[in-house]
């Protein structure tokens, strides 16, 4: 941080420094209370002064886990194709509530997170045509288990893929 920030930041009240420090945070991109927390932590807020400013955030709808969590979901199932397993882990990291996440991951069904590993599986196929079926398999089963795929969908998905695509 540049100089003149700091030295204006130090001269602000503590209550302020620390919504400032927030709001940039949220400009950025949407974040839990509890990656808020950690930021106000580690740039040295008090934890009195941090919670004010976190409640206050919270009751004006800045912050809103359950939003946060839902848009996650939905996101990193679209965007990055995890699992459920995947997606409670991402969940976790951002440091959101266990009882928040079962919420948000019961967004995703069986047949939802079937149909997500069926098209990472097909996408990366499509450039494997060198690749001997058996290796094929191996990788495809590594890419939906790491993620977070369970066990039993991901065998399904990559032998019916697998042995498809030989059938082509």
């Amino acid at each position: 941080m540049p100089l003149s920030d700091r030295s204006r930041e130090e001269g602000t009240d503590p209550v302020e420094r620390a919504r400032e420090i927030c709001l940039r945070q949220l400009e950025a991109r949407p974040r839990s209370r509890a990656e808020l927390a950690a930021t106000l932590d580690r740039r040295g807020v008090d934890p009195e002064t941090a919670e004010i400013v976190l409640n206050r955030l919270v009751a004006v709808g800045l912050v809103d886990d359950k939003a946060f969590a839902a848009a996650l979901v939905s996101s990193a199932r679209v965007n990055r194709g995890l699992g459920r397993r995947g997606l409670a882990h991402e969940l976790r990291r951002r440091g959101v509530d266990p009882e928040i996440s079962s919420v948000a991951l019961q967004a995703v069904d069986g047949q939802d997170e079937e149909a997500t590993a069926r098209t990472l599986v097909r996408r990366r196929l499509a450039t494997m045509d060198d690749v001997p079926a058996q290796v094929r398999a191996r990788r495809l089963a590594a890419l939906l288990d790491r993620r977070g795929y369970p066990s039993d969908l991901v065998m399904r998905v990559v032998t019916e893929e697998v042995e498809g695509g030989a059938a082509d």
